[in-house]
């Protein structure tokens, strides 16, 4: 095995150094940039609810599984923090809940299920294995848990813990630091000539780790095959030097990524920065390019010690971030179509939308929507994760599928706050945009992206 490599972004390569040079221009005005268009979710599913009662249950990520014979039978995984797990089917109804794992002794932290990915066809005991992935933020791991196509299609729970019981701390030296809590977070998995990996990014710090799954006795365990770190501080086209506000101690984080299964690209949010695209080749990272800003990139800032919050000096903005991510950027994911063409997909929480870039290293900016309430859903607010999917998903999603996390489920119970996850129709998504977003089924199989 390939020991692991720590390699500062800021001083890898002359590439790299006019990538950030080109990401800190002034942006362009947005006077007159037309409004995001709205679209609406056809199917939800149930608000969950992060107090005592409901089991401190907060909706984060969400990640698609496509039948392998019956789409119709294809789920839908989601990510409730403290809570665990829940698995839907595509009507919304939960399948299975699967629970966090308790804290292994007094003091220490429980896991807390931050984002999932699914990985197709791993190689698991001698079989072809579908696999749910999972960032366990609490515990420091990946969890792993096979998907049973036939209990899928039969509307039983479909999901069974495989995780190796050895598997280590993937940040963490050791189980002391995995109590500080800067530990997994983010989570894109991919498969690259035959091998499986999954790039994890590390809370309240700029690091991420692109590790390689691997069968230990019918479990799946990993190892670390690169590492690399994002700036976490810029110098600004006036000179001045700038960071992200962040809570004393902590670094600018990344948590929104997807991997282009085609181009071998990760797409990386960086929360309170911007969106990066850093390549992948042969289980290395590559050089990292900067390719948008949240419009809050290089505004002055205090820190409120008093209530705990950064304050932005908007009156003082030197007007060097982008125009169409309002801090933070969360949930990416990649829409493949033919000959390259597609779309990357990233929440702007700060303002409840989601902006359309083109796939490819100039990524230009396509446009943004909103999922507003609608017959049969109410609508999306500070969402976190995103995924979405080209194939048909039965007759309910018959040109595909966008589902996202809710970070606002109403209409509320009287004082609890709920979350839960939204489905869209691609389709329908796509002729909402003056120039219809491409629509193709056929060109690319998430179970078999090469």
């Amino acid at each position: 095995m390939r020991p692991s490599t720590v390699r500062p972004v800021t001083v890898r390569s002359a590439a790299l150094a006019a990538s950030l040079l080109v990401a800190t221009a002034p942006a362009a005005s947005a006077v007159g940039a037309p409004e995001p268009v709205p679209t609406t979710a056809s199917v939800e599913t149930p608000a969950v609810h992060d107090d005592e009662a409901g089991g401190n249950a907060d909706a984060d990520d969400p990640a698609v599984w496509v039948h392998p014979k019956d789409s119709r039978r294809s789920l839908v995984v989601g990510t409730l923090k403290e809570a665990g797990l829940d698995v839907y089917g595509l009507d919304g109804r939960r399948l299975q809940h699967i629970e966090a794992p308790p804290a292994p002794g007094e003091g220490s932290e429980a896991g807390r299920f931050n984002n999932v990915d699914i990985v197709y066809g791993f190689e698991l005991n001698g079989r072809a294995t579908d696999l749910a992935l999972v960032s366990d933020r609490g515990r420091d791991r990946l969890r792993a848990y096979a998907i049973d196509p036939a209990a899928a299609a039969a509307g039983r729970p479909p999901l069974t813990d495989v995780t190796a019981a050895g598997a280590g701390p993937v940040f963490a030296a050791d189980e002391e630091e995995v109590d500080e809590q800067h530990t997994s977070y983010g989570l894109a998995a991919y498969t690259e000539d035959g091998d499986s990996y999954a790039v994890v990014s590390r809370r309240a710090e700029t690091r991420m780790k692109l590790l390689k799954l691997k069968d230990e006795n019918g479990s799946v365990s990993y190892t670390t095959e690169d590492t690399a770190d994002l700036p976490g501080s810029f110098t600004l086209p006036d000179g001045k030097p700038w960071a992200p506000c962040t809570d004393p101690g902590e670094g600018a984080q990344v948590e929104g990524m997807a991997v282009d299964q085609e181009k071998q690209v990760l797409y990386a949010a960086q929360e309170d920065v911007g969106l990066w695209r850093i390549a992948l080749d042969d289980g290395e990272f590559e050089a990292p390019s900067l390719f948008e800003r949240v419009r809050e990139y290089g505004v002055p800032w205090t820190y409120d010690e008093a209530d705990e919050e950064c304050v932005l000096d908007t009156e003082n903005d030197p007007g060097y971030g982008g125009q169409n991510l309002s801090a933070d950027a969360e949930g990416l994911t990649v829409y493949h179509a033919a000959d390259g063409k597609g779309y990357v997909l990233a929440s702007s929480q700060g303002d409840d939308t989601f902006a359309v870039f083109g796939r490819g290293e100039r990524a230009p900016y396509l446009g943004s929507f909103r999922v507003t309430d609608g017959p049969d859903t109410d609508g999306v607010q500070q969402s976190d994760g995103a995924t979405v999917l080209n194939v048909p998903l039965g007759k309910a999603f018959p040109k595909g599928a966008l589902v996202t996390h809710d970070g606002e489920a109403t209409p509320a119970e009287g004082e609890r706050e709920g979350t839960d996850f939204k489905f869209v129709r691609w389709d329908r998504l796509a002729a909402a945009f003056p120039e219809s977003l491409i629509v193709d089924t056929e060109s690319f199989d998430p179970r078999d992206p090469d």
